[in-house]
């Protein structure tokens, strides 16, 4: 199985959709065995998805997202833990052991935030709908 991660830092990148990278986490049973971080090559929201599905990604871990990203990565079968932030690999471990703390519910309309886009308060940490 495959865990990605929007990444910047080490730590949960608060904005999906402006993402510049993502962690890539290999997993067999509860162990990760490799990872990888690679680039979204400047691709926007309505493409992550896609890189996500040629990456082979089963399962994402993310801060702020919108309806429509979670709608396309819902289309393509990846799983999405959102509201989640802190270190990367910390988030990995959680979930794999079943402590993760997540909402179900998170969402990030970013066109609803007047002048300030998620991406300069962490949309993960605040100001959104949790």
């Amino acid at each position: 199985m495959k865990i990605a991660v929007p990444y910047e830092n080490g730590r949960i990148f608060q904005h999906f959709g402006r993402t510049e990278t993502f962690k890539i986490y290999d997993v067999e049973g509860n162990t990760v065995t490799s990872s990888e971080i690679i680039s979204t090559n400047g691709s926007g929201h309505g493409a992550l998805a896609g890189i996500l599905t040629t990456n082979q990604v089963h399962t994402l871990i993310c801060g702020g997202i919108g309806a429509g990203a979670q709608t396309a990565l819902a289309e393509a079968g990846i799983r999405v833990y959102g509201g989640a932030d802190g270190n990367a690999d910390d988030a990995i471990n959680a979930l794999l052991s079943g402590t993760l703390r997540y909402n179900p519910d998170v969402q990030c309309n970013h066109h609803a935030h007047g002048d300030h886009p998620c991406g300069d308060h962490g949309c993960g940490t605040h100001g959104c709908q949790h």
